[in-house]
């Protein structure tokens, strides 16, 4: 086997390359892939090349040990507060198990229909303060981006809209622009009737979910919450309970019953993936514009979610 060291890339830098085929293998940080796999369908683990490995913080070895001192009763802290929790669902919490067909097609969704949508998914996210990448990533996760998108259940639209929402919105869902804008508001109306007491970012994968399943049954999976000692405030905690609304043991002791519960909590870890992709991908494109602004010259744009090529083997 031939290696090669490669200098001045990051890891996705190296996960591109073998998603586009200028390398066969690389070896890579197991968090930063799984974390933004999601961009490169063409590629898979191949194997491990180590065991876990533990992080650790280092200090200078004087006299004082008060700053070492400082930092351990920290980390105590942080594992017994649920700091850690906390940071790695913030951090990990959207990694989704999208398999190579979706993350192919979100690939090629992303380049060939999210363009048209796009400037006015940001003028409605900044009219209602929100991420714009959230805004695609909740109509992309409705609708795959089809404005003529139709579902059994009868819900239309890019944000796939109910009659009855629409009507209440004075939206026309059949209008993409319109659909985008009213689909922007509703999500904002949800998370504004959430309590105030529910802090970001656990208010908006709450509002996503009761998007899905109805604020009602989203407030059943809280009171259930409540109920087995949980924390209703918190998305973690809602996440695990939302499932039992479709048993029957739960749910015939809640407000409004039956709902398929488990389909919220799909469908806000599909958002937040999808949001991630997203977000990493607009990063990536302003790096390259800044670099290309300071070398001159015309720039070719290839990013993540557009990149094409011959298929490589594995990661």
């Amino acid at each position: 086997m031939r290696w090669e060291e490669v200098s001045d890339v990051d890891a996705m830098e190296l996960v591109e390359m073998v998603h586009q085929g200028q390398y066969s293998y690389a070896v890579v940080d197991s968090n930063a892939y799984a974390v933004h796999r999601g961009l490169y369908p063409k590629t898979g683990v191949a194997f491990n090349l180590s065991q876990f490995q533990p992080v650790s913080w280092a200090f200078p070895k004087s006299d004082d040990d008060s700053l070492y001192q400082r930092a351990r009763l920290f980390m105590l802290r942080a594992n017994t507060n649920g700091m850690i929790a906390q940071l790695r669902e913030e951090f990990f919490g959207h990694v989704s198990d999208l398999n190579a067909g979706g993350a192919q097609a979100f690939a090629k969704r992303s380049r060939e229909r999210l363009p048209k949508w796009r400037g006015v998914m940001q003028k409605v996210a900044d009219q209602y303060e929100l991420d714009w990448h959230l805004l695609a990533a909740l109509s992309y996760q409705e609708s795959h981006w089809n404005p003529r998108a139709r579902s059994r259940t009868g819900v239309r639209g890019l944000m796939m809209l109910t009659l009855g929402t629409a009507r209440e919105l004075g939206v026309n869902r059949l209008n993409p622009e319109e659909s985008i804008e009213g689909g922007a508001r509703y999500i904002v109306q949800i998370r504004n009737k959430l309590p105030e007491r529910i802090r970001e970012p656990d208010r908006t994968w709450m509002a996503l979910a009761a998007y899905n399943v109805g604020y009602g049954h989203l407030e059943d999976a809280r009171v259930l919450t409540e109920r087995m000692g949980g924390n209703p405030d918190l998305w973690p905690d809602v996440r695990d309970h939302l499932p039992l609304l479709a048993k029957r043991q739960y749910y015939k002791s809640t407000k409004h019953g039956y709902a398929r519960g488990w389909e919220p909590v799909t469908y806000v870890q599909n958002i937040r993936h999808y949001q991630a992709l997203l977000s990493w991908s607009s990063r990536i494109e302003e790096q390259r514009l800044a670099a290309n602004d300071e070398n001159g010259g015309a720039l070719v744009e290839n990013s993540p979610v557009e990149a094409e090529g011959s298929a490589a083997p594995a990661l």
